[in-house]
């Protein structure tokens, strides 16, 4: 994977990691959501739904969207680009297709190397 790819998964995961915003983002999967009704549904306080939004929306993973006629009600929903990305990156990450065998570069069992036309002996000296 790129080193791009795997930043944005990191940032993702991370935002994920911890268990209230990982029941936040379920809940917003489920449809928008004010915070509101987040907090009733999991039984937090509005500034804990407020901080945990705001690190799912920094990480660009829910999106926010003020009530036209009452601007204090927001609602959330997911971002479903950085969903998609998400899943890809996921995907790409854990594909089993990936997994290489073991390869013996140090230790007893090292298999000699080629450098510049020199074969590396096991104990790092030319051969």
């Amino acid at each position: 994977m790129h080193q791009g790819d795997l930043e944005d998964l990191a940032r993702w995961l991370k935002a994920l990691s911890e268990p209230n915003r990982l029941q936040l983002f379920d809940r917003i999967v489920e449809g928008y959501q004010c915070n509101c009704q987040l907090g009733d549904e999991l039984g937090m306080s509005a500034n804990l739904i407020s901080h945990h939004l705001g690190v799912l929306r920094d990480a660009g993973l829910v999106e926010s969207e003020r009530d036209p006629l009452d601007a204090r009600w927001v609602y959330y929903s997911v971002n479903v680009s950085a969903l998609r990305a998400l899943n890809d990156a996921l995907g790409a990450f854990f594909d089993l297709d990936r997994i290489q065998p073991r390869r013996l570069t140090c230790g007893p069992q090292a298999v000699p190397a080629e450098s510049d036309g020199l074969a590396l002996r096991v104990d790092g000296g030319l051969a």
